[in-house]
Formats: structure tokens, C-alpha cells, sequence
């Protein structure tokens, strides 16, 4: 159970009517979204994973880069709950004519959806339309900014193998520099009391990010000794202009997750990731499909995040009431 828990009255709704961010987010708002995606996990163990909870909502699916998990995650996450869920194909969409992100937003407010889940490579994207649509507005990613789902199903995914997250040590290396994922989960895990280190290579550490109540080390056998979870992310080519290392097989040997260094961890370590993987560039394949990896379950926990995420933001058990 989480020190928020003990310390501040129950939390039974989302203030804001978007999601665009961990920072906006209260601890107790956060303890809110994991315990109903507990529920919403057992929904999803029925021989029929339906309920009727969101029928009679439409949620536009608006994805400017690619996705694979997150976009496929919303997209069941919404059919399980009964919303009428419309993907937009932005590659024969109007926005190759030019049209820009505002106009493509007010076009589709206009048939009034719900609610519409944005990722776009523009970092304070889903702020811009929150202050121009009615519809809420989920954050699937906005640039280098913040990927608060993503950072809720790890933080749910670490509570249901440890069974809380407070003061524990938990490890996350890799290209710091241009992860959202990295943003949100220090945020998220700071804000319920874990101890967070973070680690990669010099040029790929953003200049000030102590602030944040991390630890900074650019020694992975540091970072990961005794440490509760390790959570490696992506070295992320396509953000990269300029060398920020040697080469990949340099960056494996000095920053790659292998079996020596998960066995510096704690007996039960859990190992993340928040995919997609490069194996053999930060972890090993023997590691990614070993016994302590959870990459698997942190997928499957993300559907069920989602939906808890959908469900606050349509007012949760107001929303049934009325219905």
C-alpha cells in the first residue's frame, strides 16, 4: 500500500477533464487511476470482456507518429468499455494537404466526440487543444514532453509485483535525453516515494535533471546494485543528430542490461521496458525474455490503465448513475 494511502483522504475523481500529464496529477489522483485499473484488469479476464460502461461515447484515436502498444492498447481499452472508437489514418488524412494540427482538431470537435487520444511529435500538442476542444484530451505522447499512460501502467505494473512503490530503489537507464516515458515516470514514482536513480551516457543526460529528486550516475553497476527494478529505455536513433556515442556495439558494452549486471539487483528484481526493444543495443535477449522480466505484463497492464483512464475522464461512477 502507498504512503499516500495513510496521508490524505480518499480521492474518488479526476480533477481536470484532460489527461496531459503526470505533473498535473496528485498523488491520490494517480493511487485513483491504479486502483480502478485493477477492476478494470479483471474485465479483462472474462470470458466476455465487455462492459457497457462508456456505450453512446465516441473517442477519436488521433496518432501523428507511429505507435504499435499505445495506439492498439487505447483502441481495446475503448471497445472493452462500449465507446464507438474512430481511428484517424493521418497518412490519408487532410493534414498531407497541409492542414494543420488546430484545423484537424476543430474539424473533428465539431462531430463531437468524447474524448480524442493524441499523439503528435510537437511537445505541448495535447495542451493546445485542450484549450480549444470540449472533448477531453488524453496525452498518448506528445513529443519530448510527457507519456503519462505509460508512466501510470509501469507505476501499476511495479505495485502489483512489489505491492507498493514507496521507498523502493528503482533503476532507469538508457537515452534519457530524449524519453518522455523518463519525464513521466519520474514524476509519477517520485510523487509516491520511490527512490529513483537515473543512467546513461554523459551526452545523453539532460543538463539539470537532479532537480527532478533523482540521482544521477553514468555507472550502470551503481545504479543498478540492490536496486527493486530496472527500467531500461529505448536509445532513440530517429531524435539523434550528431554522434551522442561511439557506436551501438560501445553502447551495449558499457550501458547494455546483460545477466551480470541484473545480477547486481536484488533477488527479485523486475526488469521494464517500455518497448519497442532493441535487443542487443540496451538489453540482452537472454534478459528481455529472462525470469525477471515483466515487458509482457507491463503491455497487458496498459490495456487495463487505459480503460481506467477512459473511465475517470467520462466521470467514472457518475457517468454510470446517470446512465
Amino acid at each position: 500500500m502507498d504512503v499516500v494511502h495513510a496521508t490524505s483522504e480518499p480521492i474518488t475523481a479526476l480533477r481536470n477533464k484532460d489527461l496531459l500529464g503526470i505533473a498535473s496529477l496528485s498523488p491520490g489522483e494517480i493511487v485513483l487511476i491504479l486502483n480502478t485499473a485493477e477492476a478494470m484488469k479483471e474485465v479483462g479476464q472474462r470470458a466476455i470482456k465487455k462492459v457497457p460502461t462508456l456505450r453512446g461515447r465516441t473517442v477519436v484515436n488521433l496518432f501523428f507518429e507511429p505507435s504499435t502498444r499505445t495506439r492498439t492498447s487505447f483502441e481495446i481499452a475503448e471497445k472493452r468499455l462500449s465507446a464507438d472508437t474512430l481511428n484517424v489514418a493521418i497518412a490519408s488524412s487532410s493534414v498531407v494537404k497541409g492542414e494543420t494540427l488546430v484545423d484537424t482538431a476543430l474539424n473533428i470537435e465539431a462531430m463531437a466526440p468524447s474524448m480524442i487520444v493524441l499523439r503528435h511529435s510537437s511537445s505541448g500538442a495535447c495542451h493546445l487543444l485542450s484549450r480549444i476542444c470540449r472533448a477531453a484530451i488524453i496525452n498518448a505522447g506528445d513529443g519530448m514532453h510527457e507519456h503519462p499512460t505509460q508512466a501510470l501502467l509501469d507505476a501499476f505494473t511495479i505495485r502489483e509485483r512489489k505491492g507498493r512503490i514507496a521507498d523502493l530503489k528503482i533503476a532507469i537507464v538508457g537515452d534519457l535525453l530524449h524519453s518522455r516515458v523518463l519525464r513521466s515516470n519520474i514524476l509519477l514514482l517520485t510523487k509516491l516515494g520511490a527512490q529513483v536513480w537515473v543512467c546513461g551516457p554523459p551526452t545523453l543526460i539532460p543538463r539539470g535533471i537532479e532537480t527532478l529528486g533523482v540521482r544521477v550516475t553514468t555507472s550502470v553497476d551503481a545504479a543498478v546494485e540492490d536496486a527493486d527494478v530496472v527500467m531500461m529505455l529505448r536509445i532513440q536513433l530517429e531524435r539523434m543528430e550528431g554522434g551522442f556515442f561511439p557506436s551501438v556495439r560501445e553502447y551495449f558494452a558499457t550501458f547494455g542490461m546483460t545477466q551480470a549486471r541484473v545480477a547486481r539487483a536484488k533477488d527479485d528484481v523486475i526488469i521494464m521496458h517500455p518497448g519497442p526493444i532493441n535487443r542487443g543495443v540496451e538489453i540482452a535477449s537472454e534478459v528481455a525474455d529472462g525470469p525477471f522480466s515483466v515487458i509482457l505484463d507491463q503491455v497487458a497492464n496498459g490495456v487495463a490503465v487505459r480503460m481506467a483512464v477512459l473511465y475517470l475522464l467520462a466521470g467514472g461512477a457518475e457517468h454510470e448513475t446517470a446512465a
